[in-house]
C-alpha cells in the first residue's frame, strides 16, 4: 500500500508540474514602453494602419501573414506559423532566424523580461484594437 501511495503522490507532482505556464507572464504596463521599439513599423489599436509593418491587432492567435491589405514576404505567409506566445518569443528574438526570408529588419529582442512584458502587452490588444485603453 505505501508504494502506491508513493506512485500516486509521484504522479500527481508530475502533473502539476506539466501544467506549469511555459512562459512567465509579462508585466503588459512595461510591455507597452517596449512596443516603442516596434513603432516605427507596427501600429497598435481603433485607428491602427499597416505601414511599414502590419498592424498587431489581435496578434496573438492570428496566423502569420494573414492581416489584411498587407503585403508579406512569402517566406511569412508560408511560415504556418499562428502566433502565440512561444512563437512570438522565437520570432522577437531573432526574426530572420524563426522566419528565413522575413522582409522584418529588426536585430530583436534579447532580454527575457522584455519578451514577457512586450507579449503581455499584444495579449491584450484584440482583432479592432481594444482592450489597451
Amino acid at each position: 500500500m505505501n508504494k502506491i501511495l508513493k506512485m500516486a503522490a509521484m504522479a500527481a507532482s508530475m502533473a502539476f508540474v506539466g501544467a506549469a505556464p511555459a512562459l512567465a507572464e509579462g508585466d503588459a504596463a512595461a510591455g507597452k514602453a517596449v512596443f516603442n521599439q516596434c513603432k516605427a513599423c507596427h501600429q497598435v489599436g481603433p485607428e491602427a494602419k499597416s505601414g511599414v509593418g502590419p498592424v498587431l491587432n489581435g496578434i496573438v492567435g492570428r496566423k502569420a501573414g494573414e492581416y489584411p491589405g498587407y503585403n508579406y514576404s512569402d517566406a511569412n505567409k508560408g511560415s504556418g506559423i499562428t502566433w502565440d506566445e512561444a512563437t512570438l518569443k522565437e520570432y522577437l528574438t531573432d526574426p530572420k532566424a524563426k522566419v528565413p526570408g522575413t522582409k522584418m529588419i529588426f536585430p530583436g529582442i534579447k532580454r527575457e523580461n522584455q519578451l514577457d512584458n512586450l507579449i503581455a502587452f499584444l495579449k491584450l490588444i484584440k482583432a479592432d484594437g481594444t482592450g489597451i485603453e
